[in-house]
């Protein structure tokens, strides 16, 4: 992870669903951004490499999570990477390995280095837990947290 960055980058956040996990990562790190004044120099989606949820709505514990934090996440509707995503994001934050694997299928690979797990930016190799199945969203927001403050500190010393 040397990536080399410029101004207007471009981060989509990626889950199963996209309306878990992506949805935290994205309106938490747009939070984040907003506190350090970066809204305007970096930009960020978020995506689901499945159809399973799409036109849904964020899920009611991500949702109660992200106002616990005063974090609004109205009108989002899940939607699916595209390989055409690929080339416009500079980076795609996956949240668990099955993600990773999904979005280098979807894209047709990974040849410019664009595809990390959120996590990996912690220095931690381990998966987001996944609320679907746990039903535990302070875990999965533990990490998201960690893993956004942590990927916006990697970004911003390559700004």
């Amino acid at each position: 992870m040397t990536k080399q960055v410029q101004n207007n980058i471009k981060i989509l956040f990626v889950c199963h669903g996209n309306i878990c996990r992506s949805p935290m990562a994205l309106y938490y790190f747009r939070s984040l951004l907003k506190e350090r004044g970066l809204s305007g120099v970096i930009q960020a989606d978020s995506a689901a490499t499945s159809t399973e949820e799409i036109g849904n709505p964020v899920h009611h514990g991500t949702r109660a999570k992200l106002k616990q934090a005063g974090i609004p996440c109205e009108g989002h509707r899940a939607k699916q990477m595209t390989k055409a995503d690929y080339k416009s994001f500079d980076y795609l934050i996956g949240m668990d390995s099955w993600n990773i694997r999904n979005m280098q299928r979807i894209a047709g690979g990974d040849p410019d280095h664009k595809i990390f797990k959120l996590m990996e930016f912690t220095g931690s190799g381990r998966d987001v837990a996944d609320p679907w199945y746990t039903g535990d969203f302070d875990t999965t927001w533990s990490d998201v947290t960690e893993g956004c403050a942590a990927l916006l500190d990697y970004i911003s010393e390559r700004l």
